[in-house]
């Protein structure tokens, strides 16, 4: 069926470190996007805040990021936290978590097209004396085989996608996984050179069809490095991030000098990995 819509999940992984309204504009943008290409479907987004083995400089607790990406999502009809990988006693590959999402979405189908499949076959059994009614029976039993499993696509920012030439930061099989089997949909700021980062890399350029890019031309340069910033200096950050999780900061005092320092001087979870693998194979 040419008119049938891809559907889409997106997925955005990161620390919320809090979370922002621009985290929370980047779903709009790529769902706009999505559903102006006339190709897809987008029927739900994912917020994964990383686990705290993540060990970056001024990571605060998962609880406490995962409660603000809560707030900040309660009247979202569409986006929702998922505490999965926020729950894990070591860090994960973003892949790990694209594929966890991807598996789940499998499962969940599974089940849906059994329940489908239930109803049909009674009814099949009811009608055997009405022969002429047996054509839409016939139909319907089909629909279950049809149903594609939704896409989980990866939602980031420019930033990210451009921390992937980082060394040691990404595998690039991982890299290569990513864009070939689930896809990119990476928000840039209007003019952002992002193409030509695409060009620049090999793995990149050779899945480009997967990776979407959205021009953000409404710019918000809000970042919760920022955030933290003003919060540290008692600033406001009414109007950056929702009322409920500024209450939640003020509240719980979650942004000081000290919690800025928690993790300093160690080396980020994915580098000393990637870097003690790269010994091992060196080793062999």
């Amino acid at each position: 069926d040419p008119d049938r819509k891809t559907e889409v999940v997106l997925l955005a992984c990161g620390s919320f470190n809090p979370i922002t309204n621009m985290h929370l504009r980047l779903f709009e943008l790529a769902k706009d996007y999505f559903h102006e290409t006339g190709k897809y479907k987008v029927i739900k987004g994912i917020i994964s805040p990383v686990g705290d083995a993540y060990k970056k400089k001024g990571l605060i607790s998962a609880n406490h990021r995962v409660t603000m990406a809560k707030l900040a999502t309660k009247n979202s009809d569409w986006v929702e936290v998922d505490d999965w990988e926020s729950c894990q006693s070591e860090w994960l590959e973003t892949l790990k978590v694209l594929r966890y999402h991807h598996q789940k979405l499998l499962s969940a189908d599974v089940t849906n097209s059994l329940q489908d499949a239930v109803p049909i076959t009674k009814l099949g059994r009811k009608r055997k004396q009405e022969p002429n009614k047996h054509e839409p029976i016939k139909k319907k039993s089909q629909s279950p085989v049809v149903k594609s499993v939704p896409q989980v696509k990866l939602l980031c920012g420019s930033d990210m996608l451009e921390s992937f030439g980082i060394p040691n930061l990404w595998k690039s099989e991982d890299i290569t996984e990513i864009v070939e089997k689930h896809g990119l949909v990476c928000i840039s700021r209007a003019g952002n050179n992002v193409q030509k980062f695409i060009y620049e890399s090999d793995i990149l350029w050779r899945h480009k069809n997967n990776i979407h890019l959205v021009e953000e031309w409404i710019s918000n340069d809000i970042s919760s490095t920022k955030i933290r910033r003003a919060l540290r200096r008692g600033q406001s950050i009414r109007y950056l991030v929702p009322d409920t999780v500024r209450a939640y900061i003020e509240k719980n005092e979650l942004y000081s000098p000290e919690s800025e320092d928690r993790n300093a001087g160690l080396v980020l979870a994915p580098l000393q990995k990637h870097a003690s693998d790269s010994k091992n194979s060196q080793a062999l």
